[in-house]
């Protein structure tokens, strides 16, 4: 026997001709069919309920039939046109059966429309000699039946006389217009007008029938053919589903409506592998209600003891529009148990169309850590980038590609992609040319420190813009490499910026940290020394020189976060330096979007200041990934402190003493007024600790460092 074809389509395998599935090769003729045997039946019980119930053979034999006939023409036809032979039973929903109610309505209306019209002009299609025979047959059972000479004889011509009533009056409708003038032609107190009255009256009752049973023939097309679809999608998620005794037990946070859409899809979908026990919802009026059969068992506090009680594996939040906050309680509450986290896609993606309600994803640090969404000034970003040729260096590094792909959305002239590491240039290049096809771009090697080489970039493309993202962050390696911190963070800063001034670029933007406020570590003041020059620069130069200074961003290279969730794979310990250090964050791409807004905004000279929420505690984000692990903080995975590394401090700042913070026009930006250092001294002051760079001497660089930056607390 061959062997079934199994193609795999959308992740489901469909069978061959040869297969389970095979059927469906006929599955248009099978569901007409279908529709076929509802409209028959559907028919059946409207003749029945217009008869009390009572399977007559004067209406089944003869009026059935004919009006069977003609409905069938008319909804084949309707409930073709309305695309009724095309859906697909096993997901019916409310728009399916309203779907099914408009066409039963348009079916209904023509068949009345060709009711009304048979009685009017039905002359031209019933032959007067039919209606004489059958008026003739039906006076001679008459007869029969009272001449016979038993009651049974008798009953059976009575019998047979009013089946064929049942088509006397089917065929006597099409005169009743003629009959109705005969009557008037009449004498009114005449013997032959009463007869023709009486007779009348029993056709305009026969015919009012006939209009009773097309009317409740819409109500039971409605029903049959609804009953008939619910079947089958209940056939094929109750009675047809895959065996689940592998299946994750889910506790749905969220009993509204798009819990109530998850928790309709796990049920459908044979391939979730998902038992879901009951619902959490914090409303008291939904406590203990039932949705679908599963009940809300209680509150978000109560959700350790319910996950312990019911054996839960994993938790889905389905509240579309939850904020961060919403979404930190649920997973703090849940410390300490062994579960998993999915949520579900937000309601812009649901709205879209892009996501479905059933498309879970797991809850990851960001959702968690991450802020609202940022509104932009986009024409103003737009006039800013759009058209022109803008340069990033560190194009590869983490803020730098990501301000490349931000960049990307407002259509520059041409986009330059400066960074002295290759790999990563050459990954960032192939994402951007794949996904910004439209966009005009060069990869650009350059060491930023290298001046020969960035002048001769400037000179050959001409930037409007340049973004310098280009520097050394990691504190600790730049603690016990000092002068590596000094080339790449001043040298090269000022390079570029030099460049910058004299090949007349618009406008200058530098990334700066946080790290630069009371700096401890080497890279935070080389940082700040970087600040200071360009500010310096602003105050002779055309171009309009501008810092931006941030926190750290979830997820950058080096960063805590991939380190804890490399350090939680391996199985542990998570390793913090201390019970006490705090850290701002934010994620990338907001922090690209506000640099992109402050930049736009820029005049020249500013620091613009980021707003970064709230400290987060480092001890906090390391138990809330080991629990978004499905792990046990303290009992699966262990927390270690290390202690303070060199150049850490506890908390971070966001400004100095001396600077003053100064509102923008946006909630999220705000410009600090710092206090300029002279430019004689500032110059010699570089110059100097630049000369001491070749000799790596840490000692004499610290010393160099104090004397630009007087702030600085570093040890030497």
């Amino acid at each position: 026997m061959p062997q079934s074809k199994i193609n795999i389509e959308n992740g489901q395998p469909q069978y061959g001709p040869n297969g389970a599935k095979g059927l469906l090769r006929f599955r248009r003729p099978l569901i007409v069919a279908a529709h076929i045997a509802c409209f028959t039946a559907a028919l059946l019980l409207a003749f029945l309920f217009a008869f009390n119930m009572q399977l007559l053979r004067r209406w089944f034999i003869y009026q059935f039939p004919v009006l069977l006939a003609a409905a069938l023409l008319v909804k084949l036809l309707v409930f073709g046109k309305t695309k009724q032979y095309r859906g697909w039973w096993r997901y019916v929903g409310l728009s399916d059966l309203l779907q099914i109610a408009k066409a039963s309505l348009i079916s209904t209306i023509i068949l009345i429309a060709l009711w009304y019209s048979y009685s009017y002009w039905g002359r031209y299609l019933v032959p007067d000699r039919a209606i004489e025979s059958v008026t003739k047959t039906m006076a001679q059972l008459e007869t029969r039946a009272r001449d016979a000479f038993s009651r049974e004889e008798a009953n059976k011509f009575q019998q047979q006389y009013e089946n064929l009533k049942g088509l006397y009056y089917m065929l006597q409708i099409s005169r009743i217009g003629q009959e109705g003038a005969s009557i008037e032609a009449l004498p009114l107190n005449s013997p032959e007008r009463s007869e023709l009255e009486r007779k009348h009256v029993e056709l305009r009752n026969a015919q009012r029938t006939i209009e009773a049973v097309i009317m409740l023939d819409m109500f039971t097309t409605i029903m049959v053919l609804s009953a008939l679809r619910m079947l089958v999608r209940l056939y094929h998620e109750e009675f047809f589903s895959e065996s689940r005794s592998n299946a994750r037990r889910l506790l749905i946070v969220g009993a509204g409506n798009a819990g109530e859409a998850l928790l309709r899809e796990m049920l459908r979908r044979k391939d979730a592998n998902f038992e879901v026990v009951g619902f959490i919802d914090d409303d008291p009026a939904k406590q203990q209600m039932s949705i679908h059969g599963i009940t809300v068992l209680g509150m978000v506090d109560q959700l350790p003891d319910l996950c312990q009680k019911h054996s839960i594996d994993e938790i889905a939040i389905a509240i579309p529009s939850a904020t961060r906050k919403q979404l930190r309680r649920v997973v703090q509450v849940c410390q300490g148990t062994k579960l998993r986290f999915s949520t579900i896609p937000s309601l812009t993606d649901i709205a879209a169309g892009k996501l479905k309600v059933s498309q879970m994803r797991d809850v990851d640090i960001n959702d968690l850590l991450g802020r609202e969404v940022v509104h932009l000034d986009l024409e103003q970003i737009a006039a800013f980038l759009t058209g022109k040729v803008i340069l990033v260096t560190g194009a590869g590094g983490s803020i730098g590609s990501e301000m490349c792909r931000q960049v990307c959305a407002f259509k520059p002239k041409l986009l330059l992609l400066v960074e002295q590491a290759e790999n990563p240039l050459f990954f960032i290049e192939n994402e951007l040319r794949k996904n910004h096809p439209q966009v005009s771009m060069e990869a650009v090697i350059c060491d930023i420190t290298d001046k020969v080489r960035v002048e001769q970039v400037f000179g050959k493309f001409r930037p409007d813009v340049v973004i310098h993202a280009a520097a050394h962050k990691h504190v600790p390696l730049m603690e016990s490499n000092p002068g590596e911190a000094i080339k790449n963070n001043v040298i090269g800063t000022r390079t570029i910026a030099d460049a910058a001034d004299a090949f007349g670029v618009g406008h200058f933007v530098m990334i700066s940290t946080d790290k630069a406020v009371n700096p401890t570590s080497i890279m935070g003041s080389t940082k700040r020394i970087a600040e200071m020059y360009i500010q310096d620069l602003n105050s002779t130069s055309s171009t309009h020189f501008v810092t931006v200074r941030f926190g750290n961003v979830l997820g950058s290279n080096g960063s805590v976060v991939p380190i804890f969730k490399q350090q939680i794979a391996d199985g542990g310990p998570v390793t913090v330096t201390h019970p006490e250090m705090t850290r701002y964050f934010m994620t990338i791409p907001e922090a690209s979007q506000l640099v992109l807004q402050a930049a736009a905004m820029g005049q020249g000279g500013e620091v613009f200041l980021l707003d970064m929420g709230e400290p987060v505690k480092i001890v906090d984000l390391a138990r809330e990934l080991i629990t978004l692990s499905g792990f046990r903080p303290g009992e699966d995975i262990e927390i270690e402190f290390s202690g303070l590394r060199p150049g850490e401090k506890l908390f971070e700042e966001l400004s100095i003493v001396g600077e003053d913070k100064i509102p923008t026009k946006h909630p999220k930006i705000a410009i600090w007024k710092t206090l300029a250092k002279d430019r004689a001294a500032l110059h010699a002051g570089i110059e100097r600790l630049i000369a001491i760079v070749p000799t790596q001497d840490r000692s004499a660089i610290v010393k160099g460092i104090k004397e630009i930056v007087p702030t600085f607390i570093g040890k030497d």
